[in-house]
């Protein structure tokens, strides 16, 4: 499963806050300094889909705020 995420780095709490078909807005408290955000995020998908962080893969967009997450199940 391809997921296309916007993450808003540096919020008060980590919350998914619009969910359309194929497209997720997450807030992570994370900052986006050295990899933190992407490690927070992963760890946040691990959570919610039930599966390990090792399933989950950022394909595209590590250096940004867009990006698409690949979810192996």
């Amino acid at each position: 499963m391809l997921l296309n995420i916007k993450v808003i780095p540096r919020s008060k709490i980590n919350k998914i806050v619009d969910q359309r078909d194929n497209f997720l807005k997450i807030k992570l408290t994370a900052p986006a300094i050295d990899g933190r955000a992407n490690e927070a995020l992963r760890e946040f998908l691990a959570k919610e889909f039930e599966i390990s962080k090792s399933r989950i893969e950022i394909i595209k967009g590590e250096k940004g705020r867009e990006k698409v997450v690949k979810i192996i199940k």
